[in-house]
């Protein structure tokens, strides 16, 4: 097996998880159509989020003998699973790893940003401790909005619930569960933009998200609100997002993904330029925050991760369909 995009913080878990019942391979190389030739031998390969599974690369790997693929991530935006199916790669990837993690970091960066923590960091550090660039709101009674509630939007429900929010919410399926338990409101994305005083990202981005959050649902949205995405990058156009921030059409925006992370995100480029001129943009505006997709980086999602990728792995060497296959 061979594992690409292998990180120092993941490899003891996947060691553990492992148990020496695999022979396995370790690299830090991104899967591309460069890289796909290190699977040569290899009859399984683990890829993650950033790594590029597209058509061409998977017809590499077939030709070089892998037949089968586990993701240790969530979403698998980033493999053409019907590709995948025409060449019969067995897919499965890592579902619920931890909605805990993912939902816990939403509420982190709504308080990062709302209470301005970076700002008052950076000030005392300097020993400024004047409070006139900290101001922030309660997050007690506001609005909040959460577009997607699979696992994790059913988490963070929850945890709003604590906050004491009114809590409106969009998807394809209403939870009965929610609407009982924390008299969510199930509304059209035009309603809950217009009325929410903040806006969570949980939903997985397909052909039908991809720039879901565009100009014209940012303006429906108050002038104060902080929209928060744990999910894609690409579910949010970036450009657009900043433009209503500089014309004060939205309070502000925290997130933990962007739409064109591949290469850049997981990567140490301290000593390295990077060229994106939006992604420079995003970073360096005064009404944003943003992490390096690190809202899954838990020890027990990890450990959970680890495990379904070996789940996955024994499944198949047992002529068996795992419960988390994409392919079958």
């Amino acid at each position: 097996m061979l594992i690409y995009s292998a990180k120092n913080f993941e490899i003891p878990f996947l060691k553990a998880a492992n148990r020496q019942n695999h022979q396995v391979v370790f690299t830090s190389e991104r899967l591309t159509s460069k890289t796909a030739q290190i699977a040569i031998g290899f009859e399984i390969v683990s890829i993650f989020s950033a790594d590029d599974a597209s058509p061409l690369v998977l017809e590499k790997l077939k030709d070089f003998g892998v037949r089968y693929i586990t993701l240790r991530s969530a979403g698998h935006d980033n493999i053409n699973i019907k590709v995948a199916k025409k060449l019969k790669l067995k897919v499965a990837n890592a579902p619920g790893y931890s909605p805990n993690a993912i939902s816990e970091h939403a509420i982190a960066l709504l308080l990062a940003l709302n209470r301005k923590i970076c700002t008052a960091v950076g000030q005392v550090k300097r020993r400024n401790f004047t409070l006139d660039a900290l101001v922030g709101f309660d997050v007690q009674g506001k609005t909040a909005g959460v577009i997607g509630t699979g696992k994790i939007g059913s988490v963070l429900v929850k945890l709003l619930s604590g906050f004491e929010c009114d809590i409106l919410a969009n998807d394809l399926v209403k939870s009965t569960a929610l609407e009982a338990a924390y008299k969510v409101r199930y509304k059209s994305l035009e309603t809950l933009c217009k009325e929410a005083d903040l806006i969570f990202l949980c939903l997985p981005l397909t052909s039908e998200t991809h720039y879901l959050i565009d100009k014209k649902l940012l303006a429906f949205m108050k002038p104060e609100v902080v929209l928060i995405n744990v999910a894609r990058g690409a579910i949010v156009n970036t450009r657009e997002v900043l433009q209503a921030l500089d014309l004060g059409k939205i309070g502000g925006y925290a997130t933990d993904v962007y739409e064109k992370e591949s290469g850049i995100f997981f990567y140490d480029h301290s000593d390295a330029e990077i060229k994106d001129t939006l992604l420079l943009e995003l970073l360096q505006h005064p009404k944003t925050i943003v992490t390096p997709h690190q809202a899954f980086v838990t020890k027990e999602a990890l450990t959970n991760i680890a495990k379904t990728t070996f789940y996955n792995i024994d499944a198949w060497n047992k002529q068996k369909t795992p419960v988390t296959s994409l392919t079958e």
